[in-house]
């Protein structure tokens, strides 16, 4: 397990590391704006499922993606103009959005479902990751299913190990390649999750955003 940490005047190395990983069909263990994030090809299967195994979630959950800006998620998602709104008036990073995907994709995060879900974090290293991938990244937080995330390396990797950190190196080398680490990262609500893939939004989860500001944006439409 290799683990590079995270410089803020030069990310670049840290990027083209992890998007050589990630090509490579690993698994990343990433700063967000939010949280720690398990990065994988999310259109890949094997990698997908990786992601699954790591955090013991049921495969009927769907993940979500993270994309550098809306023409990338336009690739893989219908882009309605409630989409494109909520996207210029609410924070970015602050907002997941579910749309219906484009035909002929069904592999990965998208396999068996009709939705693409993903956010435009507001991160420069997720921004770069993205960019230097080329296409969505997973970015569901680094922790076990139904345990409350940690925001810093030891306890995810404890955590995600569920034994001590002396073992973690032998227990998750198989299946977390890349560890790029900032330090702790400040609490934060997670994206509030907006359901745009049928005849009217459905707010999922509320979170950074609150409903009232996404039912005010939407209005605005009009």
């Amino acid at each position: 397990m290799e683990v590079i940490r995270l410089q803020k005047s030069d990310s670049g190395p840290a990027v083209a590391r992890a998007a050589e990983v990630l090509r490579a069909g690993g698994v990343v263990l990433y700063p967000t704006d939010t949280l720690y994030g398990l990065g994988a090809d999310a259109l890949s299967d094997e990698a997908v499922a990786k992601i699954y195994a790591i955090k013991g979630r049921h495969e009927n959950k769907p993940l979500h993606a993270i994309v550098a800006d809306l023409e990338m998620a336009g690739r893989y998602a219908d882009v309605t103009d409630s989409a494109r709104l909520l996207a210029m008036r609410l924070p970015q990073g602050q907002v997941t959005l579910i749309l219906n995907k484009r035909p002929g994709l069904d592999t990965g995060i998208v396999k068996g479902i009709a939705t693409f879900g993903f956010r435009i974090p507001d991160n420069e290293f997720c921004i770069a990751f993205t960019h230097a991938f080329g296409g969505p990244i997973t970015a569901t937080s680094a922790n076990r299913a139904g345990e409350k995330p940690e925001r810093n390396i030891e306890a995810i990797l404890q955590q995600l190990s569920c034994g001590p950190y002396s073992n973690v190196l032998q227990k998750t080398a198989i299946r977390v390649d890349l560890i790029i680490d900032a330090g702790e990262v400040p609490e934060r609500q997670p994206s509030t999750v907006v359901d745009l893939s049928g005849a009217e939004p459905i707010i999922l989860r509320e979170g950074a955003i609150a409903a009232a500001d996404v039912w005010n944006a939407l209005r605005d439409e009009d």
